[in-house]
C-alpha cells in the first residue's frame, strides 16, 4: 500500500466484481436478536449482490403456445411479476408481495393472473419497510412491492397484461406429510378458528385444510410436528383463538402398479322430465414417483362434448381424493379419457362427473393398488462412543443406513432414510441413549411402497 490508505469505493467495487463472478463470498457476522450487524448486512446486500440489471433477461413461457419469452428488466417491456408471498394483514387485508421482472404496474391497473387464468385489478400499491409501508403510484422493473386487492392470487402466481400473457417459473412446494385434527377450545371460537386457518393456509402453501367426512372435524396437513406446533402458536398469538390438536397421523398415499386399459363409467338417470346422462371410458397408467395425478383428454372426435371435459377431470380427482385401498389419496397415476358418448338433451356436468368417478373407482380395483409412505432423509450426529446404540435404535425404526462418517470433535454422522411413521418420539429416545448429546435433522425425500401390515393400516372393506 506504499504507506497510504485504500479508498473505500475501489475496494467495494473490487469486492462486488469478485462476488458477482463467484470468486469471493463475503461473510457477515451478527445477531439479529440483539440488533448487532443487521445494518452492515443490508449494506453488503446493496453493495455486493447482483441488481436486476446485473441479472439481465429472465425466461418466461407463453401459456397458450408454450414458446419461451425473454423478459428484460425495463419499464417499456410487457409486465411480468411473480408473487412470492401472501400475508393477511389485520388492517390492510390480503397483501400479495411480488417482484416486477419486467414492465411496470400502476395503482388501479387491470391485471391478468396467467397461472390461474383469472382477471385481477391492482388496488393500492405499497413499498414495504420493516415497521411501516408507503403508498406508491407505480412499481417499476426490478422493484419489489405489495399489491392490495388481488383476492384470487396466491404464492407462485404470475401477473401480467391480458394482451401479453406469460408465466414465470413457479415455486414448487412439497406435499404435506402429517395430518391432524384441530378443534377450537370452545364452540364460540369455532367460526373464528376456521377463518384463521383459511388465512394461514393462504399464506403457507405447505399447509392444507380439509374436512374429515367421517367425523366432521377439520383436518390440517403439514410438513411435520414442529410445523403443527407453530400453527397452534400462531392461532393463539395472532388471532387470539385457543385450539387443540389431535394426535398427528402420517399422510399416506395410494397408487396403482398395473395399467388398466379401458374402464367404463355410465351415469343414466331418468325421471319424469329432464334426465341425466354421462358416459366415459378411461384408462389408467402408473406414473413415476412424485409425478402426482395427471389427467389427459385423448378424445379427438367429440364423443364427449368439450364443455364436459372439466367435469370428467373433476370426477377423476374426486375418486383420487377418496382413495380405494385404505381411504388415502391416490397419486402418481396418469388417467386418460379414451372415449364415451353423449345425449343431446340429458347430458350434464353432474352426470359426467359421476360417471368418471364410477369408472375411476372400478379401475382402481383392477390396478393392483399399493400403499405409499413418506420417507425422510436423516442425519444423526452422535459422539463416537454412542454410534452403535444410535445405529441399533435407527434399525429398529426401519431406517436404511447409507453411510457413517467421522466428523471433527469425536463425532460421527449417520446418514440414511427412514419412514416418517417411525420417527414420533425419536428425539427423546436419541437423547436417552446419548446422554443428551445426540442431534438429528431430517427432510422429506420421497414416497415408497409399504405393506399395510407394516404400516399398521387397515384395508377398506
Amino acid at each position: 500500500m506504499a504507506g497510504g490508505e485504500i479508498n473505500a469505493e475501489p475496494l467495494r467495487a473490487a469486492l462486488r466484481r469478485a462476488t458477482l463472478a463467484n470468486r469471493l463470498f463475503p461473510v457477515c457476522c451478527g445477531a439479529a436478536l440483539r440488533d448487532i450487524g443487521v445494518q452492515p448486512l443490508l449494506d453488503c446486500v446493496v453493495d455486493f449482490l447482483p441488481s436486476p440489471l446485473d441479472v439481465g433477461e429472465v425466461q418466461g413461457t407463453d401459456p397458450d403456445s408454450g414458446r419461451t419469452i425473454s423478459l428484460a428488466p425495463r419499464d417499456e417491456e410487457p409486465l411480468a411479476a411473480l408473487v412470492f408471498k401472501i400475508v393477511n394483514d389485520p388492517y390492510a387485508g390480503h397483501l400479495a408481495y411480488a417482484r416486477i421482472y419486467s414492465g411496470m404496474v400502476s395503482a388501479g391497473m387491470a391485471l391478468h393472473n396467467a397461472t390461474r387464468n383469472r382477471k385481477e385489478r391492482a388496488g393500492r400499491l405499497l413499498r414495504m419497510y420493516a415497521n411501516h409501508r408507503e403508498n406508491v403510484e407505480a412499481l417499476h422493473a426490478g422493484e419489489i412491492g405489495a399489491f392490495l386487492g388481488l383476492n384470487q392470487t396466491y404464492t407462485g402466481d404470475t401477473l401480467c397484461h391480458a394482451e401479453h400473457p406469460v408465466t414465470l417459473e413457479t415455486i414448487t412446494f412439497p406435499e404435506p406429510v402429517l395430518r391432524a385434527t384441530v378443534e377450537a377450545r370452545t364452540l364460540a371460537e369455532h367460526g373464528r378458528m376456521a377463518e384463521a386457518l383459511r388465512q394461514l393456509t393462504d399464506e403457507d402453501p405447505t399447509l392444507q385444510l380439509s374436512l374429515d367426512e367421517d367425523s366432521g372435524q377439520l383436518l390440517v396437513a403439514a410438513m411435520g410436528e414442529l410445523h403443527l406446533e407453530i400453527l397452534l402458536d400462531r392461532l393463539e398469538r395472532e388471532y387470539g383463538v385457543g385450539a387443540k390438536m389431535g394426535r398427528p397421523r402420517v399422510a399416506y398415499k395410494e397408487t396403482i402398479t398395473r395399467a388398466v386399459a379401458a374402464e367404463e363409467g355410465r351415469f343414466v338417470h331418468q325421471t319424469g322430465g329432464h334426465g341425466q346422462y354421462g358416459h366415459v371410458i378411461l384408462s389408467l397408467h402408473p406414473g413415476a414417483r412424485g409425478s402426482g395425478m395427471r389427467f389427459e383428454n385423448a378424445i379427438t372426435g367429440g364423443a364427449v362434448p368439450r364443455q364436459f371435459i372439466p367435469a370428467v377431470e373433476q370426477g377423476v380427482r374426486d375418486a383420487a381424493e377418496i382413495g380405494a385401498l385404505a381411504g388415502y389419496p391416490v397419486t402418481d397415476i396418469k388417467v386418460r379419457l379414451e372415449g364415451g358418448s353423449s345425449h343431446s338433451v340429458d347430458s350434464s356436468e353432474f352426470a359426467y362427473r359421476a360417471a368418471a368417478l364410477q369408472a375411476c373407482r372400478a379401475a382402481f380395483g383392477k390396478g393392483r393398488m399399493v400403499l405409499l409412505e413418506p420417507m425422510f432423509r436423516i442425519e444423526v450426529l452422535v459422539p463416537t462412543e454412542y454410534t452403535g446404540a444410535a445405529l441399533a435404535q435407527l434399525g429398529a425404526r426401519r431406517a436404511e443406513i447409507e453411510a457413517v462418517a467421522p466428523r471433527p470433535g469425536g463425532v460421527e454422522a449417520i446418514v440414511g432414510q427412514v419412514p416418517l411413521a417411525e420417527m414420533f418420539g425419536y428425539v427423546t429416545d436419541l437423547r436417552s441413549v446419548t446422554q443428551g448429546r445426540g442431534l438429528y435433522s431430517m427432510e422429506f425425500d420421497h414416497y415408497a411402497e409399504v405393506e399395510l401390515e407394516v404400516a399398521g393400516v387397515s384395508a377398506r372393506n
